[in-house]
Formats: structure tokens, C-alpha cells, sequence
């Protein structure tokens, strides 16, 4: 488990480090938008966008995304830092998914946790 405390991090910080937190590797030739939208304290709506073994993101409306994500603003930090168990939120309803399941289940190792002291 991760000691960063969710609760001081926000949705705006968790978009802010994803482009620089794609896992290149495991990135390959991935080329999709996901669009997350995030309800509760905290919530709005953001993309990320994947292609070239890049990440770029940005708060608002995605154009055409293959993926997009629901859920609780807080979960979804949570989820972010490792201390909830996507497939697990999923199961638990906390979690839905809206268009390629391919991808809700690879972004799981596309992107690295954050890095903890």
C-alpha cells in the first residue's frame, strides 16, 4: 500500500501527472482517448489521449472516445494510488465502463503508480 493520503490529492493532480506517468513499454502502439468522467466532490470531466507511445490530458470533453470511464471522484484517486482495486471497484459497481473493455483492462499497466516517499 501506497502512504499518500487520497484525500489530499485531487482529480486536477492525478490528470496533471498521467502524461508523464505512461509506462512506455507497455504503451507500444496503443493509440485511444479516454474520457473519465467523475462525479461527486471534486468531479468533472477529463480526457487523456494515447498515441505514438505519448499521453497527453486536458479537463473537458474528449472527441470520440473509445473509452469512457464513470466514477467517483474520490475512488478514482484512490484507484490512481493503488489503494483500490480496479476490477475490484468494477465488481463492487463503483466503477463503470462505457465502450472497449480491451482497454479498461490494459489501462491498468499503462500507466505507473506515483512515485511515494
Amino acid at each position: 500500500m501506497t502512504d499518500v493520503n487520497a484525500d489530499q490529492v485531487t482529480p486536477d493532480m492525478v490528470f496533471e501527472q498521467m502524461p508523464t506517468a505512461l509506462d512506455q513499454a507497455h504503451a507500444g502502439s496503443t493509440n485511444a482517448t479516454i474520457q473519465f468522467d467523475l462525479s461527486g466532490d471534486g468531479g468533472g470531466k477529463w480526457w487523456v489521449k494515447i498515441h505514438d507511445g505519448q499521453a497527453e490530458s486536458g479537463k473537458g470533453e474528449a472527441e470520440g472516445p473509445n473509452l469512457t470511464i464513470n466514477m467517483d471522484a474520490k475512488d478514482y484517486v484512490k484507484m490512481s494510488l493503488g489503494q483500490l482495486d480496479g476490477t475490484a471497484a468494477f465488481m463492487q459497481g463503483k466503477l463503470k465502463i462505457k465502450g472497449d473493455m480491451g482497454l479498461a483492462i490494459k489501462m491498468q499497466s499503462l500507466f505507473k503508480r506515483p512515485e511515494t516517499t
